[in-house]
């Protein structure tokens, strides 16, 4: 028996984002753990940044995240607009279309705290 909601593709996604935060979340851990454990190197205190370092991967992985969210957003919206129009009589899908929205804004309102919190821990680190 199929669910009227198309719950299992939702729940998928959700899935799907719960898995990837915990995955960024880990290497954001591995990386102060390495970060904490020895400072730079002595010889080269002023050598430049290489472009693919773990900045890259982080703004790749913040930008891929904060698109998924952008069409989780539009996707709900877009669900919403057609069930005003009566193009889908399915509430409920509706419904768990705009949850998966508002979950996902959250995450990254929680997201932005924390790099706001760590960057403000930065900016009150003594030289």
């Amino acid at each position: 028996m199929t669910s009227p909601v198309g719950g299992a593709s939702g729940l998928q996604q959700i899935l799907a984002m719960r898995q990837e935060m915990i995955d960024k979340n880990q290497l954001l851990q591995s990386l102060r753990a390495g970060a904490g454990a020895g400072a730079a190197p002595a010889e080269a205190p002023n050598a430049p940044v290489a472009p693919n370092g773990p900045a890259g991967g982080f703004t790749d992985a913040l930008k891929t995240a904060l698109d998924g969210v952008n069409a989780t957003q539009q996707r709900a919206s877009d669900i919403s607009a057609a069930y005003e129009r009566g193009e889908v009589t399915d509430v409920a899908k509706v419904m768990l279309a705009r949850q998966e929205a508002g979950i996902a804004f959250e995450a990254t309102l929680q997201v932005r705290n924390k790099l706001l919190s760590a960057y403000l821990d930065i900016l009150r680190m003594g030289v």
